[in-house]
């Protein structure tokens, strides 16, 4: 498996040489990347090989022993791979066939009277004059986070989410990461995994950043979030077991739904019911400068207007199979996902860029969600829930799995 798991890296960075975005982090032999990089080999060839190779490895079944669940994996992941190579060579797919092919997922569908009636709720705690999403962007730049204080808050936000991961995972010795703040991104926070448990994390502040993205961002890029899940992959299957195919992450895969969705659903995990606001009231908002009375509010109102995120999905697949144009999928976004028209423009933006990824952080997070409860990760089982997470974070994992909503057996940790 080692010689088939070397052609698989070698494949993820010879795509790369025809898609910037396609490998995300990569820390294995420097000449491999060398060598990509020399030789830049055919989108043809490339996924002639993939499938070759994907045919080669098998998948046996359903048994869930660990060599059994990295075959599973690795062949789902060249399968991927050589869809991801036929969108490069201009193949056309809708919305649901792309993701299926990319992420091993499809989103539900929704209807405008879906989101209307998710609005309406909204609505009546926001009565006044103008549109809804005036009113609720109106209501948001109360809980904006100054500039200057941006840096206080956010690293005492990832201090904290640290703390309360490290109480129940184990994090190996010396794992770090350091943040930056960037502008002209079409996303809001990125991280960029190094290798050697160290990661880069960087914030874009084009946008305001509001009080909840302080403790969303420290849980969904670091802890217990990508940088953990990054962490542990390179802990448990790299250096202990010597999984090589792990030194290479690329973004248009499988593994991206399984990234996404637990990072999001780990800031339930690390902050779970009233603890997440009692920390911002307490902590978070006095240190940028708030007023904590609106706290409860707000957060009920947040809670409201993320039941729209699947309107975010909705916006992207009519765009993307043209049904509407970029305009339009701007428009949708600031009626239904009650997005301010700057933020649904860099939506649009990030919708370009990436595609049908956007499924994988809201329809990854309710995958993931299901996977932990049929684990008896529930809220009201704190231990057993943080066990479940760290189990799914060490763990070769496919999005079918979650979907199926049983955890798997075996324990490649």
């Amino acid at each position: 498996m080692n010689s088939a798991a070397e052609r698989y890296v070698r494949l993820v960075l010879a795509l790369g040489q025809h898609d910037t975005d396609y490998v995300d982090a990569y820390y294995g032999p420097p000449e491999w990347r060398r060598q990509a990089t020399e030789s830049k080999r055919p989108l043809i060839e490339i996924r002639r090989e993939a499938l070759d190779l994907a045919k080669e490895i098998g998948s046996d079944g359903g048994t869930a022993d660990a060599d059994s669940r990295r075959r599973r994996f690795l062949t789902r992941q060249l399968q991927a791979l050589a869809a991801r190579a036929d969108l490069l060579s201009g193949r056309k797919m809708t919305f649901d066939e792309e993701s299926r092919a990319l992420y091993d997922a499809v989103a539900p569908v929704n209807t405008e009277a879906h989101f209307r009636a998710l609005r309406d709720r909204l609505a009546a705690e926001l009565p006044g004059p103008g549109s809804l999403t005036d009113r609720y962007d109106a209501f948001r730049r109360q809980f904006v986070i100054p500039r200057d204080k941006l840096d206080a808050v956010f690293q005492r936000a990832i201090a904290e989410a640290r703390q309360r991961t490290a109480r129940h995972m184990s994090l190996p010795e010396g794992e770090s990461f350091r943040v930056e703040y960037v502008t002209g991104k079409s996303w809001s926070g990125y991280n960029w995994y190094q290798g050697n448990f160290r990661s880069l994390i960087q914030v874009n502040t084009d946008l305001p950043v509001f009080i909840d993205r302080a403790v969303d961002l420290a849980c969904h890029e670091g802890y217990p979030g990508h940088h953990v899940y990054n962490v542990l992959l390179e802990k448990h299957l790299v250096r202990d077991r010597g999984w090589i195919e792990f030194q290479v992450y690329p973004l248009f895969s499988p593994e991206s739904l399984i990234a996404e969705g637990s990072a999001n659903y780990g800031i339930d995990v690390a902050f779970p019911g009233a603890e997440r606001r009692a920390f911002e009231e307490d902590v978070l908002y006095p240190l940028a400068g708030l007023d904590p009375a609106g706290a409860e509010r707000y957060e009920r109102l947040r809670a409201l207007a993320e039941s729209l995120s699947y309107a975010g999905n909705e916006a992207a697949r009519r765009y993307l199979d043209g049904a509407i144009d970029a305009k339009a999928a701007a428009a949708w976004l600031t009626e239904y996902a009650l997005m301010s028209p700057a933020r649904a423009e860099q939506r649009v933006r990030f919708i370009e860029q990436y595609r049908s990824y956007v499924i994988n952080y809201n329809l990854g997070k309710d995958l993931v969600r299901g996977w932990m409860e049929a684990a008896g990760g529930s809220a009201s089982n704190s231990e057993r829930r943080w066990k479940a997470f760290e189990r799914l974070l060490s763990e070769p994992t496919l999005p079918s799995e979650l979907s199926a909503a049983r955890p798997p057996s075996g324990n490649a940790s």
